[in-house]
Formats: structure tokens, sequence, C-alpha cells
């Protein structure tokens, strides 16, 4: 097998050298450049051929997820791998299709990382049981989600993704603007998101609006 390149892309620099540390004990891996954001990370892939990049979640600025979408665009032979303490389902599937090849829980130990690295290399996807679980398991709440919004919510969605705003939608409805907030946040509770960007976007996914 061929040196594989890599790039470690965290914020936090003690974790960026611990890992740098590791990987470089090991002759098939290289490490030949590290970030800590999104742009140091795009100006990294501008100027040296990267293979793999492992990636967080949480970064200053644009956050990982967002980068890799962004990245498969400018760099398509770039691939990444998540390296994060999110262990929630919503953001593996976000990271899946965003084009991300692999997702590890900071937690992984050495031999995984080895092993998550060497099959990505190969071009082969990599999500442990654990991984994969979260994504099942967050994907059918996804199936569901569209069975939970009422009538009166889904009507609520459609007047927030035509972009009127809240005391609009009020007066449409007939309804005080505290209820059609108290829909909005239910909503945003039940389609697990944390804004109206969120909403919407999620909303156009599931074909709601």
């Amino acid at each position: 097998m061929s040196t594989v390149k890599l790039a470690v892309v965290d914020d936090h620099k003690l974790f960026r050298e611990g890992m740098i540390s590791l990987l470089s004990r090991n002759e098939d891996l290289e490490v030949v450049g590290n970030a800590s954001s999104v742009d140091e990370l795009f100006e990294l892939l501008g100027k040296t051929k990267i293979d793999i990049v492992l990636m967080d979640i949480s970064m200053p600025g644009r956050d990982g997820l967002e980068a890799i979408e962004s990245a498969r665009e400018k760099f398509p032979s770039v691939k990444f791998i998540v390296l994060t303490m999110h262990a929630e389902g919503q953001y593996v599937v976000k990271a899946v299709r965003n084009g991300a090849y692999g997702y590890l829980i900071k937690n992984a130990d050495e031999i995984e990382l080895l092993k998550a690295i060497k099959q990505v290399s190969l071009g082969h996807k990599y999500f442990n049981k654990e991984i994969s679980n979260l994504m099942i398991g967050n994907m059918a709440i996804e199936g569901e989600s569209h069975k939970k919004l009422s009538d009166r919510e889904t009507e609520v969605l459609q007047l927030v993704s035509n972009g009127k705003t809240t005391k609009e939608i009020a007066e449409e409805l007939f309804v005080s603007t505290r209820t059609v907030e108290t829909h909005r946040v239910n909503m945003m509770k039940k389609l697990n998101v944390q804004n109206t960007a969120e909403l919407i976007k999620k909303a156009a996914h599931l074909q709601l609006i």
C-alpha cells in the first residue's frame, strides 16, 4: 500500500499534536498538514496533495460538516473521516449526506482509527456498529417526523417557508403571535433542528413543503 497522505483538522492544538504524533508512528501514513479552522483547511487543500482529512465538526466559523460539503465540489479526490465528540445520529446522517467516508467518536482507540483510515484509503466507507445504529435510528426518526406534525403545524410550516413573518402568519390564521411561535418551537423539536433556516431545509428534505 502506498503512503497515505493525511491532514488533521481540529481547533484544539493539543489534540492535533497528539493525533499527529500517533499517526506518524505508522510508516504507511504521512501527516502532510494540520489546520485549526475551515479556512486554514481550504488553504492547505489548495497547495498540498492530501488523500484523507481527519475532521472535527465543531470548528470556529464554518463547521466541519459544511466544510466537507464544500470540499466535495472543490477537491473531489479528498476523502473525509469525521473525528468528533458528537455521538448523535443527526450528525452522522448529515456527515454522510455531505460526503464523509467515515465517522469516529474521539474515544475510538488507535486500532479502530487505523482501520478506518485504511478502509477509506481503499475507497470504502467506514462506520462501526455503534455509528451505524445511530444513523439508522436517526433516519427512522426522520421517516416518522412528518407523521408527528399536526395539520396546523404543517400549515404554519408552509407559511414560514414562504417567508412570512410571525405577525403575518398570525393574521392569516387568525391566531396570536404567541400561538405561531409555539407551533414553530414544537416543529423545531419534532424535526430536531435548532433554528428556522434548519427547519425549512429539513422540511424540504423530508418533502413536507
